[in-house]
């Protein structure tokens, strides 16, 4: 394990926050979007669809440990990263509208499956997870600055 290792995590776990809090933003940006440029197979527009991103972990410390030991060598590096972005494929609100251009024949209008309140408690917790990942790597750092003094 090198002396950079706990600050490579780091970073890649404050990317993957990153990137989860842009698609939250989205989807709060978007939560009144009725045309997302896609059409159903009547030829309506759809609605924006909410997005999540798939994260998944890099080595695991303990079998990065065990290939350690066994001098063997990989490719995948510890820490987080981003696998997709997928779509939510919860159904779509039915707001009644018959004045607006996208309502159906009955008057009703699709609505973006985006949940305001949802989107604000997955903002939090993407803030509060690149916050400890902020952490993380300030004591990664002093760390590294430590063994340094130790060896002069």
């Amino acid at each position: 394990m090198g002396m950079f290792t706990g600050i490579e995590i780091s970073s890649s776990a404050l990317t993957a926050q990153r990137l989860r809090m842009d698609i939250i933003s989205n989807n709060i940006a978007n939560q009144g979007t009725t045309r997302s440029g896609q059409l159903d197979a009547d030829g309506m527009p759809l609605p924006h669809r909410r997005e999540f991103p798939v994260f998944e972990a890099g080595v695991s410390f303990s079998s990065y440990l065990k290939e350690s030991g066994a001098g063997l060598e990989t490719d995948n590096k510890p820490g987080v990263r981003v696998t997709a972005i997928l779509e939510d494929n919860a159904p779509f609100p039915l707001i009644y509208n018959p004045g607006h251009p996208d309502a159906d024949a009955d008057g009703y209008v699709r609505m973006p499956n985006v949940d305001v309140m949802q989107e604000m408690v997955d903002m939090i917790g993407a803030s509060r997870a690149y916050e400890a990942s902020i952490s993380a790597l300030n004591a990664s750092k002093d760390m590294s600055i430590r063994a340094i003094e130790i060896g002069r």
